[in-house]
């Protein structure tokens, strides 16, 4: 925040103050946020679910995926460095798009204080009435998941030297729930991103007809494919094809 003189005030010889509010704090910044670290998110779904699916190449091949992770950048980075920086940029992120997410919601309540006595029902998507408690499931997954495949607190075996086979111990067939668990939270994120994705692409200049119709349909096949790009590893150790 700064202040500027306001040239509409009639007075002679005096200079009036007034406040000018940071354009990033304003609607339209705030919603840029969400678009950048919206953006960065999705590219490290779409990175980490490559990364998740050369399980299928093998225990090999999958641990020697996990174990270059940790030496990206050496000799210049210490090793693990790397992650470390990603994790943190990823945190930020996180936290940048709640808290613009949230402000963006509290002035929209705070616009329509007032609820009338008699409204029609708004008509609106499954994804669009859930986003709130959608992020909120995600927020508690992601938890989840790094105390189990990252840290190894949760995990049933929770190897350091052995992802392959920390990720077979965890969706094993007696663990059904939290393959359960697993699943009900990347169909959170999937409703989360079509209608974030649609929300982005109308930003873009989708707003004709065809151009919604587009955006709906980018938004769905995006989403489609990252849940299913997830899924298929819980799943596939669950069913004994990959052991």
């Amino acid at each position: 925040m700064h202040w500027t003189t306001n040239p509409s005030t009639p007075s002679v010889g005096r200079v009036v103050l007034t406040k000018t509010r940071s354009p990033i704090r304003s609607n339209v910044g705030l919603k840029a946020v969400m678009a950048v670290t919206g953006i960065l998110l999705v590219l490290f779904l779409i990175a980490h679910m490559l990364g998740n699916l050369k399980i299928f190449t093998g225990e090999t091949a999958f641990d020697h995926y996990a174990h270059w992770l940790r030496d990206i950048g050496t000799p210049l980075l210490p090793s693990t460095w790397f992650l470390w920086l990603q994790r943190t940029v990823l945190l930020a992120a996180v936290l940048g798009h709640i808290a613009a997410a949230t402000v963006l919601a509290m002035r929209a309540r705070a616009a329509r204080p007032v609820r009338y006595a008699h409204r029609k029902a708004v008509r609106g998507s499954y994804a669009a009435r859930t986003m709130r408690w959608g992020g909120v499931i995600i927020l508690l997954f992601v938890i989840y998941h790094i105390l189990d495949l990252t840290t190894g607190h949760l995990n049933p075996q929770g190897a350091p030297g052995n992802p392959y086979g920390n990720v077979v111990a965890d969706f094993a067939p007696q663990r059904w729930y939290v393959t359960l668990f697993y699943t009900l939270a990347i169909v959170a994120l999937g409703f989360h991103l079509r209608h974030g994705a649609f929300s982005a692409f109308r930003s873009l200049g989708q707003q004709s007809p065809r151009g919604e119709r587009r955006a709906r349909a980018a938004a769905l096949v995006l989403a489609v494919a990252l849940c299913a790009g997830y899924l298929v590893v819980p799943f596939a150790v669950l069913t004994g094809l990959v052991a």
